[in-house]
């Protein structure tokens, strides 16, 4: 599962359960990246 880092941009491919860090920078939030989805809203 991939990640972005909060502050510099970096995207992570390993988190591992003790270490939540970016290797880049050493900020601690990292973001979830999530595939992009396409939704129909259908009008009336």
């Amino acid at each position: 599962m991939a990640y972005k880092c909060a502050k510099c941009g970096t995207e992570v491919q390993n988190v591992y359960e003790g270490l939540v860090r970016c290797p880049s920078c050493g900020y601690r939030i990292l973001y979830k990246l999530r595939e992009p989805i396409s939704k129909t809203v259908k009008a009336d």
